[in-house]
């Protein structure tokens, strides 16, 4: 192909793909998806709120679930105005510059989100396992300093393998897999070199999620042995139902990932909109599951959200 084909394939646009056969009915998908964006913002903001006026929820595990929530609501920032925007009509395609950005963005947020559960359960492992030195060991500097560690980790480490998407030469039809863009997605439609991009994308990964999870499951298998070493069967319920939002977090995240990752390696085949629901799944069910599953798991975060809509009725 020639230079000049090559330059105009990088200087147009990427074709945002919805849900195939199925446009005759995106006004009535975009009400259910612009109720779920809804939730998501105002399910992560109230939990927000609520950690940051109540003085009790000034503990640990309340900061790293502030993290959490944080993190959910910017990952729903990053996508609702492609996602709502190619259903409600406003758009149909996305710049290059735009692609690579907000791919940066949901795969730093992606991995920030990992780090955040992997810190969730040093906090458990902490509060189970070394009960009497848990306000010794995460103090509110530690606690700083593991947050900058995690923002450190999921920013410096993306952009070596983002910026390089804006060199390459992209000669395949300009149409995504997702109403947003993804990193692998891109690397698809390139006719250069991506050995680079797939090794170093493929290493931080690695390093990133797949070194997250086992650590969670190493934590909890700690958590584990030692709940198992308590006499009481009492204590031993109550200790493990101090772990049961944060196994619900992790599997709302990994699972969705995991599924993503086997549909675009053996998917091939399959329908591109089956592609397209795994996608809105990866980016919507943790951030709209992780606030429903503190506000009715955590004690705390329960009777201050109730409280909080009975003074509002009142």
């Amino acid at each position: 192909m020639s230079a000049i084909s090559i330059s105009n394939f990088n200087s147009s646009g990427f074709i945002l793909t919805g849900f195939p056969g199925l446009e005759v009915d995106y006004l009535w998908i975009a009400i259910p998806f612009t109720s779920i964006y809804a939730i998501v913002f105002l399910g992560n903001c109230l939990v927000l709120h609520v950690i940051r006026t109540e003085p009790s929820l000034h503990q640990p595990m309340f900061y790293f679930l502030a993290m959490l929530a944080l993190t959910d609501l910017c990952m729903g920032l990053s996508t609702v105005h492609t996602v709502l925007g190619i259903l409600w009509g406003f758009i149909q395609e996305i710049s290059l510059d735009a692609c690579i950005a907000q791919s940066y963005f949901i795969h730093g947020l992606s991995f920030m989100e990992s780090s955040v559960l992997l810190a969730m359960a040093f906090d458990r492992y902490i509060a189970i396992c070394h009960p009497l030195h848990y306000s010794s060991i995460l103090t509110q500097d530690k606690i700083m300093k593991i947050g900058m560690a995690i923002l450190c980790r999921s920013t410096l480490l993306i952009p070596p393998v983002i910026i390089r998407l804006k060199f390459l030469n992209y000669c395949h039809p300009h149409i995504l897999s997702h109403s947003f863009c993804l990193h692998q997605d891109l690397i698809r439609m390139a006719c250069s070199d991506i050995r680079f991009n797939s090794i170093y994308g493929l290493a931080l990964v690695i390093s990133n999620l797949l070194l997250d999870a086992v650590l969670i499951l190493i934590s909890y298998i700690m958590i584990l042995h030692a709940v198992l070493a308590i006499a009481s069967q009492e204590e031993r319920i109550k200790s493990l139902q101090t772990c049961i939002s944060h196994i619900c977090a992790v599997s709302v995240f990994y699972i969705p990932i995991i599924g993503l990752t086997m549909v675009h390696r053996f998917g091939k085949h399959l329908s591109p909109l089956v592609h397209v629901l795994m996608g809105s799944i990866y980016i919507l069910f943790p951030p709209l599951m992780n606030p429903i599953i503190y506000s009715i798991k955590t004690q705390q975060i329960r009777r201050r959200v109730q409280r909080l809509f009975y003074l509002k009725v009142m």
